[in-house]
């Protein structure tokens, strides 16, 4: 059973938005304007701001795809976890960075929606974080499935923005809002 958190200290979690992941990515200018959007806000509100990088075979650290999207710029003071699986808390110092910012609560922003984004949320809710998925600030690619299928970006976005308004865990909420009506301050 998770650790329910007590509180509602909030913390803005950014997860791989880097050269590689969003280049092709679903509205991927929107959505990373929206992002930066999330992170003036966070900081307006003197919430903490966690980025996440991702590294695995095919973003190789220090490469150009490996860089955060021009458009982000952490501050210096701002936490940078680097991960090489999908789930940022799995390896990583997450869990020790939140402990230190005495967070309870993660607004999750980032890419890929079906991949990291989703990974995030559920090991979030499993640790006991309560978790509002910012629905206008993820993306993801068009699925090719093996068969010949494919499931579309937007599909996975919404997909994802629904189950997280719904899902329920004991002790826990989970939401999704708009950039635009974030609170980092309640």
């Amino acid at each position: 059973m998770a650790t329910i958190r007590e509180g509602d200290k909030k913390v803005l979690l950014v997860v791989d938005v880097q050269v590689g992941v969003v280049e092709n990515a679903w509205e991927a200018p929107r959505i990373i304007k929206n992002i930066v959007l999330a992170v003036e806000k966070a900081r307006a509100q003197s919430a903490p701001v966690i980025w996440v990088q991702h590294a695995d075979d095919g973003l190789t650290t220090g490469s150009p795809a490996w860089q955060l999207a021009p458009e982000l710029a952490p501050n210096q003071s701002e936490p940078l976890i680097h991960k090489q699986f999908n789930s940022s808390f799995e390896e990583t110092a997450l869990e020790e960075t939140l402990a230190e910012l005495d967070a309870t609560h993660i607004v999750l922003a980032g890419a890929a929606t079906n991949w990291c984004v989703r990974a995030t949320a559920y090991g979030a809710l499993d640790r006991g974080y309560d978790l509002t998925l910012l629905k206008d600030a993820h993306t993801t690619n068009t699925d090719h499935l093996e068969d010949g299928a494919t499931i579309q970006a937007e599909d996975i976005i919404r997909d994802l923005n629904r189950v997280m308004a719904w899902i329920s865990y004991p002790g826990r909420t989970s939401s999704t809002t708009a950039v635009e009506d974030v609170d980092f301050a309640n």
